[in-house]
């Protein structure tokens, strides 16, 4: 299964329902505090159901509906790529299709209700038999179904299987199915073993925080294999063989100690009385401390905390990347979802095309989505527009919208950066005014603005010109050897391309 889209509602500051579409590698840009990080806490808490990185609060209901006496937050995910059959009761087979539980875009729609932040309640929203005969199949046992068969006399060759009846019933009443969207709540009665079964289809999904501890004194900085060791030692079948290891050993000390009290009790019986040997329980002993010298080092032997930031950092990433596969495996998971906050912290822009070009890779194996969020203009530049989503707040209300044309009719990742972290790039300036010249604009533009002086080389001549600002501007981009002007500012390349794009959006309106 792969995540297709997610669905928001009272949480944090997304009050309105806002749904979010997700490709195998989705990445969310926008300013700072826009709501780039409650997504992919939003789906830890689906997902992990509070033993994630995120505990639910009260805090997190929107504050707006809160006081207007709303306070049940939701989140909802669709799945596709959903697989061949699947048991959802006893072992018997069957396909999410047969059972109705489908919505009408055949995507496997799950939605979790919190009412007050408390405990989730879960519902299938699915496109689903309602007639009085078909509309609560999935909820009934055994018994319940072989009664509706024979009460019907439909003919069914296996009474022994739900799926088998059920699905006998919906074809007897195939013309009276009534289907409509409906929310099938599998919290309650025989439905909590259908959500039990289908769970284990869903993928693992794990989450790594942008501001997860960084420090000398955090363990996992210190170095991972410390706590690998763990996690390893936390294994229940070799806790036990630990134990029994133990166990032997104490039985061997208690005959060495009894042997030598023996021959002492012989040469002086008082002196042998008062001792006594002593030996830790198997349970209070630290295996830890048995492998505490186990590390990465580098060059010199410099642990891992007391490398630079950027190294730390892209250890611990790669750590995470390590155990959420080892997980995987572990519970079998059918395919895994990584979720990655900000990976360009502390990393040279270098790294950070080498890591989201790893992770476009990464995103291509079978099974596999990753999901990030970013302020780097250097990544959003390694990645295709299908990939952007851009998270913006306007007007009270959270708006999640995939890239798509701005002021140039084009896709411009330079105008991504524009619009996502008000980057002013001389790309972007380049991109705007060579548009307005294409359309023959330019006349236009250049009507009733300012102008200021430029002198022009041409065959070793100087020659005074009047230039408007992005004239000028442009001028110093494409001649940079020309050192006869003064060199445009920040605020001078940041004020051309406001106006630019004010008058092509005038335009295209």
């Amino acid at each position: 299964m792969r995540i297709k889209s997610l669905t928001i509602k009272n949480f944090r500051r997304y009050s309105s329902a806002v749904t979010i579409e997700f490709e195998n590698l989705t990445a969310f840009v926008g300013k700072n505090d826009v709501g780039k990080s409650s997504v992919l806490e939003a789906l830890d808490i689906f997902f992990n159901d509070g033993k994630g990185c995120i505990k639910l609060d009260k805090d997190d209901t929107n504050k707006t509906e809160s006081e207007n006496g709303n306070n049940e937050i939701s989140i909802a995910v669709c799945f596709e790529e959903l697989p061949d059959n699947v048991v959802i009761d006893a072992t018997n087979e069957t396909t999410l299709e047969s059972e109705y539980l489908l919505n009408e875009n055949h995507q496997l729609e799950i939605v979790k209700k919190y009412p007050n932040a408390g405990s989730a309640k879960v519902f299938i929203h699915a496109y689903h038999p309602t007639s009085p005969n078909c509309s609560d199949l999935l909820l009934k046992k055994n018994s319940e179904l072989q009664k509706l068969i024979s009460s019907q006399s439909i003919e069914c060759a296996d009474q022994t299987r739900n799926a088998v009846m059920r699905k006998a019933i919906w074809e007897h009443f195939s013309d009276d199915l009534q289907l409509a969207t409906t929310d099938i709540d599998v919290t309650k009665n025989d439905a909590k073993t259908i959500w039990d079964k289908l769970q284990k289809y869903l993928p693992l999904y794990t989450l790594f925080q942008a501001d997860r501890k960084n420090t000398d004194g955090d363990s996992e900085v210190q170095d991972p294999l410390k706590e690998a060791v763990k996690e390893i030692l936390a294994d229940e079948s070799l806790t036990a063989t630990l134990h029994s290891v133990a166990e032997e050993v104490e039985r061997k000390l208690r005959e060495v100690s009894s042997r030598t009290l023996e021959k002492l009790r012989e040469m002086s019986p008082e002196v042998a009385s008062s001792l006594n040997p002593v030996i830790p329980p198997s349970t209070s002993l630290k295996w830890t401390d048995v492998f505490k010298g186990v590390s990465i080092t580098g060059d010199n032997d410099i642990p891992i905390n007391k490398r630079g930031s950027g190294v730390k950092r892209l250890v611990l990433l790669n750590f995470f990347r390590a155990e959420a596969e080892r997980r995987l495996q572990e519970r079998n998971a059918p395919s895994i979802i990584y979720a990655i906050e900000e990976p360009e912290t502390s990393q040279h822009t270098e790294n950070q095309k080498k890591l989201i070009r790893s992770f476009l890779t990464l995103s291509e194996a079978e099974n596999t989505q990753i999901i990030i969020t970013t302020h780097s203009a250097s990544i959003v530049k390694e990645l295709g527009f299908d990939n952007l989503r851009l998270i913006s707040y306007e007007n009270g209300t959270e708006n999640v919208q995939r890239i798509c044309r701005g002021q140039l009719p084009y896709p411009s990742l330079n105008e991504v950066n524009y619009l996502a972290f008000s980057e002013v790039t001389e790309e972007y300036h380049n991109e705007l005014y060579g548009f307005i010249e294409e359309q023959e604009w330019l006349s236009e533009y250049k009507e009733g603005k300012s102008t200021f002086p430029y002198i022009k080389l041409r065959n070793g001549q100087e020659i005074q010109e009047q230039r408007i600002l992005s004239e000028y501007v442009r001028h110093q981009i494409h001649h940079p050897e020309n050192k006869r002007n003064r060199h445009y500012t920040e605020e001078e390349l940041h004020e051309s391309v406001c106006l630019m794009c004010d008058f092509i959006a005038s335009r295209m309106t």
